[in-house]
């Protein structure tokens, strides 16, 4: 990428060196739709259900959430910045993601989505109030798009490091000596799905929601079939946003994958690491750095298996960029790192995993034998 710029007069050719091999052919999914019926601002927060709210709690707090509101039924979960919660853990029989919540940019949006899609605009259950529209996606996610009513406070901050580079001595006569401390939380990032009807779902998001794709995966030799998996941001013009706010791939299955989480630096992401390390806490994969999106990534699970990842220092991009395309494999999830693991992909042959594998095949969806062995291809490529 030498000599890469990445202002305004170069957004095409910073857009194919940083995150795409090619652009689309001739033909192609354009990424976007022509006419959206809203264009959500944001990811708002997730839903979950689990048994045991005080474990969640345990882990949320070293994991470096903060607290908005607990009662016996719900805990929410914010970050440091100002605005919507994180994060709301239920209390129910099983563990479990129910769906996630998008934040609509002004209240006339939910008027308009319900109109559209024979729903109602209800009130919605969040601290400080507000109102939502409940929709299903195509995969049976129970999605929300809320309009709050109030937002929290900003909290204060992990201050990031004063570095030193070459001969630009930012930082004299002191010494460097980060904490060993949860890595705080400034804001929900992404979440990323499992569909067996990727191709619906996802003209679902953009044409529902006003989501744009930043970029595609295809798997080899089946680009002809069209992409398996998306990198989804949102759409709010000339302001650049998160390279992707959802990421939705092919799969067996239809369930969470993971959630990310943003902090201040590397050095958070690393000394937060150790704290959970030191906890009994298992890392899924990490630390490292991603080609989509670019993000210093480390993946944990919680109590209940869940996966959530720190990241910090992702891309950002506005609407002007189109879709970049290439090839799937776990070779190119990162730039450096260590080797992606087998907990990370899934690979692992849980009898779940055989069931959903035998279900999707029977099933009437986007999954069948080629798409199997290519996904399999292309998680040991």
């Amino acid at each position: 990428m030498s000599g890469t710029r990445v202002d305004g007069a170069d957004l095409k050719t910073a857009h194919q060196d940083l995150h795409s091999a090619q652009g689309a052919l001739r033909g192609e999914h354009r990424g976007r739709s022509r006419n959206p019926v809203i264009k959500v601002a944001d990811l708002a927060w997730l839903e979950f259900e689990k048994p045991d709210l005080d474990r969640a709690e345990v882990f949320a707090r070293d994991f470096g959430f903060g607290i908005a509101a607990r009662t016996e039924r719900e805990l929410w979960l914010r970050g440091t910045f100002t605005g919507s919660p994180c994060m709301v853990i239920r209390k129910g029989r099983t563990s479990r993601f129910i769906g996630p919540a998008f934040r609509a940019a002004e209240h006339p949006d939910l008027e308009r989505l319900a109109r559209a899609t024979g729903s109602d605009v209800r009130d919605a259950d969040v601290p400080g109030g507000g109102k939502a529209v409940d929709l299903l996606d195509p995969s049976g996610f129970p999605v929300r798009v809320v309009h709050c009513g109030e937002q929290l406070p900003a909290l204060p901050e992990q201050q990031p490091l004063l570095l030193n580079f070459g001969t630009d001595h930012r930082r004299t006569n002191a010494t460097q000596r980060p904490p060993r401390e949860p890595s705080r939380i400034q804001r929900l990032g992404h979440v990323v799905l499992e569909t067996r009807v990727f191709a619906r779902a996802l003209d679902w998001y953009l044409d529902t929601l006003g989501m744009i794709v930043s970029d595609f995966l295809f798997l080899d030799g089946q680009r002809d079939r069209g992409p398996t998996m998306a990198f989804i941001r949102c759409d709010q013009g000339s302001r650049p946003v998160d390279h992707h706010t959802l990421a939705m791939h092919l799969g067996p299955g239809n369930g969470y994958v993971h959630s990310a989480y943003q902090v201040t630096d590397l050095d958070s992401i690393a000394a937060g690491g150790e704290y959970l390390a030191e906890r009994g806490y298992q890392r899924s994969w990490g630390i490292g750095r991603h080609i989509q999106g670019s993000q210093l990534f480390d993946y944990w699970r919680d109590p209940d298996h869940f996966m959530l990842e720190h990241f910090a220092d992702g891309d950002l991009f506005s609407c002007d960029l189109e879709p970049g395309w290439t090839p799937m494999s776990t070779s190119g999830l990162a730039q450096w790192g260590p080797p992606a693991t087998r907990d990370f992909l899934g690979a692992g042959p849980s009898p779940q995993r055989v069931r959903d594998v035998i279900e999707a095949l029977r099933g009437d969806n986007e999954m069948d034998a080629a798409r199997l062995l290519g996904l399999l291809k292309a998680a040991n490529s």
